[in-house]
């Protein structure tokens, strides 16, 4: 049965709710909840019991804190040590066997832990509980707590007296805030009061929620909740073939007593073709336009300023983009559906579907144009121009959480599904379908969600998917290399490692990546060359040159790699110009291997730089981390003729590295040439056809108008000969398969049209000028979000009273594995 029993105390209305979770109590005074942790939480007895709190939110009769198992915390941190040293076993003492997902276990052993804890909780309505086996050594804590007949802390575990921190409130300041019965949760509801004020005063504005007051779910282990609009992501996705179509639910819910306008900033895949927008307010669904960028935010602001719900989305990069809802009343919610179609990446004779959950902190270089600012939460704004990303403190968490589920048609037998980032819950429909959800003990968005499937059969050598609509036909094609370049002989190497060390590496990142770095150096033959290269705030490297890869110089390259650490900014443009400016050697190819997150601001500076200096050379990028920036480490492979590969802090770097070295152990099939035959081809995308490597297809898409059977020719340059890959395709039997394959082909042309943009302006200003032109035309015309298109969604029919209130910016958490205290609070 649901109850609701309402406490007025010290300017706070709490409100207790019929749910089944166990409550936590916060402290008095508005908006302080930067007592809560899980070494000072005290979490509300069932029953009968009580518990007591100062004015300012500490709890206990002495100037001390309680504390309950600490296990939560401890599981935690052995599984990120164990997670950096690619050592799931040693978090859960149990042997690697075939098909466990040390990952789920983790976070069922977690669950365990809460429960177990939620049972030592349930003691203190029977009185005295003892603390001595739960309290960390580090964490000061003596002595035992002690619960009276009515509920209340009458005497708790102290820190020494020299620890103890700051505690004004007198004893007689203590008060008993709420009883609960065992199947209700404490909500709370902060006002502003002259204790915001003061604690305000004492730790500076940014911790200050909006002037209003704030409905907050609270929730064991948290230390710190914060209020924040954006209740739920749900992410639903169908993959046929080598494309996906996505949906993206956004589940905004305003908590505070005034209306609000939401600001939240996200990412989406770099690649993915944006073409449907809708806003759901109550039972009303507004199906959002494409605009040109500028009368979009005018048609936005206009409908703000009068009180109509309006949502609007723009894109700040190629994978960065902002979402605004306007209007949204006290306690009610808006849906925002967003819909894009992509290309999976296939390898290996499997898929990888990626969908990046929260935007990485950036480094922007003084001058930079148009930045991607990291700030605290509750930061000031930042300056006009700028794309602001407000990041929670380590500790602090909203009620913000993703579901996603995931359905496969592969069309062929499916041999093996896993995610080596998430927890998933798999369900075989058949032998080629099947139903993929994420796990309810893995929903917090804090790294990319990344899921690989593996078909069955021999490699794909061709996929050739076709689309006919009123505005002609459209293809993409999927071809691989010719299986006889896998028994040629790789001739000498030359290999640039270029080691990102700026401060988000810091930690598990850059032991991934020197990890890596170090399995290749120990690949290298005598006969080939190296060079390490570092970056951060400038740039530096092994030697003058690159010199042989005897064993006394490998050895000497492992010993500097071994000695670099990660801090400073991200001064990336000076490992670009170091890795490639050398003097290039003609008798060796050159490879060029970035290891870094991508973590900057100036991406059109990076890439212009590549194009201006490639040269002979050929550019691997490996994005490092659990959200490392997609977008820049695919653009640099394709600007650089090479390809991306990814280490994620849970991927064995050393095998990727290896898959990366069989890779190029082989000749290329270089310098293409494609003959359509005759399927009257025209608007080719990328239009500099990518090197074929062994193991690595490309995917080329355009225009045709033919519609009879042909043979598509590639021809290209290996192992000093000439040889030719032969396709039979037939565009009737392949026509129809998949409705977004026209949207693939416009998003793709925009972003060849961008990368053209980095580097047009040095070559040819008038051509550089056109550019945005044909973007804005070819997004409007395909309707598609882009840089100088935007989706506007407007209410006309309703409005809501009185101003708008007040925007709040949506805060997300620093990317898993990255250290806030070097990125956002350096």
């Amino acid at each position: 049965m649901m109850r609701a029993t309402k406490f007025a105390i010290a300017g706070s209305l709490i409100l207790a709710l019929g749910v089944t979770l166990s409550a936590i109590v916060v402290g008095c005074g508005g908006s302080n909840y930067g007592h809560m942790s899980e070494s000072s939480t005290v979490h509300a007895p069932a029953g009968e019991g009580g518990v007591t709190a100062d004015a300012d939110g500490r709890v206990g009769g002495e100037a001390g804190e309680v504390r309950f198992d600490p296990s939560v915390a401890i599981a935690e941190e052995a599984f990120r040590q164990a997670a950096e040293e690619d050592d799931y076993e040693s978090s859960f003492q149990t042997r690697r066997e075939p098909g466990i997902d040390f990952r789920t276990k983790y976070l069922e052993r977690k669950r365990d832990v809460e429960i177990n804890a939620q049972d030592e909780r349930s003691k203190l309505s029977q009185g005295q509980v003892n603390f001595a086996n739960s309290v960390t050594p580090d964490s000061g804590l003596i002595g035992t707590v002690s619960v009276d007949a009515n509920g209340n802390v009458v005497n708790a575990p102290v820190r020494p007296r020299a620890s103890r921190p700051a505690f004004p409130a007198s004893r007689d300041s203590i008060k008993v805030i709420a009883r609960l019965d065992p199947d209700e949760e404490l909500w709370v509801i902060s006002k502003s009061s002259d204790v915001d004020a003061e604690r305000e005063r004492r730790v500076g504005a940014e911790d200050a929620v909006p002037g209003a007051g704030a409905l907050m779910c609270i929730r064991p282990s948290i230390e710190t909740p914060v209020a924040a609009p954006l209740k739920h992501t749900e992410v639903s996705a169908s993959m046929s073939g080598y494309i996906s179509a996505v949906n993206v639910q956004q589940q905004y819910e305003n908590p505070f007593d005034v209306k609000i306008e939401a600001v939240y900033v996200f990412p989406l895949p770099q690649n993915a073709a944006v073409s449907e927008f809708v806003m759901t307010v109550g039972d009303r669904k507004i199906r959002g336009v494409v605009r040109e960028r500028k009368e979009a935010e005018r048609i936005y602001e206009a409908a703000k300023s009068q009180g109509h719900h309006a949502s609007l989305l723009t894109q700040e990069r190629a994978n960065i983009f902002t979402q605004k809802v306007a209007n949204i009343e006290p306690k009610k919610s808006i849906d925002i559906d967003i819909t894009y179609f992509n290309t999976l990446a296939y390898a290996r004779g499997g898929y990888e579907f990626v969908f990046p959950m929260v935007v990485g902190p950036r480094f922007n270089p003084a001058g930079s144009a148009d930045p991607v600012i990291a700030s605290p939460r509750g930061g000031h704004p930042a300056p006009a121009g700028s794309t602001q990303v407000q990041y929670l403190r380590p500790a602090e968490r909203t009620g913000h959480d993703i579901g996603l589920t995931l359905n496969i048609d592969a069309g062929v037998e499916i041999e093996h599904i896993h995610s080596p980032s998430h927890a998933i819950e798999t369900e075989t429909i058949d032998s080629t379908r099947a139903v993929v959800k994420l796990s309810r003990l893995d929903s917090i968005p804090n790294k990319d969600f990344v899921l690989r499937y593996r078909v069955a059969g021999e490699r794909v050598k061709t996929a050739l998917m076709t689309h006919r609509d009123e505005r002609g036909g459209f293809f993409t094609l999927l071809a691989y290399p010719p299986a006889e370049l896998e028994s040629l002989e790789r001739a000498p190497m030359e290999m640039i490692f270029v080691l990102d060390c700026s401060g988000s590496m810091n930690g598990a990142p850059i032991k991934k990546a020197k990890t890596a770095i170090s399995r290749a150096m120990k690949k290298l033959r005598p006969d080939d060359t190296f060079q390490i290269i570092r970056f951060s705030n400038n740039a530096s490297q092994l030697g003058p040159s690159p010199v042989l890869a005897t064993a006394q110089n490998v050895e000497r390259g492992l010993s500097y790699l071994d000695g670099l650490s990660g801090s400073g900014g991200t001064m990336m443009i000076e490992g670009i110009r170091a890795a490639l400016d050398f003097p290039h050697d003609e008798r060796r190819l050159r490879f060029v291997c970035f290891m870094t997150d991508g973590y900057i601001g100036n991406e059109a500076q990076i890439l212009g730089a590549v194009h201006e200096k490639l040269g002979e050379s050929r550019i691997f990028s490996f994005g490092v981390g659990s959200s490392p920036n997609r977008f820049l480490m695919n653009r640099m492979a394709k600007l650089g003729m090479g390809a991306v590969a990814y280490v994620g802090l849970n991927d064995n770097a050393g095998e990727v590295m290896d898959l990366f070295f069989d890779r190029i152990s082989h000749p290329a099939l270089s310098n293409l040439y494609v003959d359509w035959g005759s399927m009257e081809v025209t608007d080719v995308y990328p239009r500099r056809t990518p090197d074929l490597f062994v193991d690595r297809p490309i995917m080329l898409t355009g225009r045709f108008n033919g519609n009879e059977p042909t043979t598509i020719r590639l021809r290209g340059r290996a192992g000093g000969e000439f040889r030719d890959v032969l396709i039979e395709v037939d565009p009737r039997e392949c026509e129809g398969r998949h409705k977004g394959i026209p949207n693939v082909w416009a998003r793709t042309k925009i972003a060849d049209l961008a990368d053209e943009a980095t580097y047009a302006m040095s070559v040819d200003p008038a051509e550089a000028a056109r550019i945005p032109m044909a973007i804005e035309q070819t997004a409007l015309q395909f309707g598609l979000v882009s840089a100088y298109t935007a989706f506007v969604a407007v209410d006309s029919l309703s409005q809501t009273e009185g101003a708008y209130g007040v925007s709040v910016q949506q805060p997300v958490h620093v990317p898993e594995g990255v250290k806030y205290s070097t990125t956002v609070g350096r």
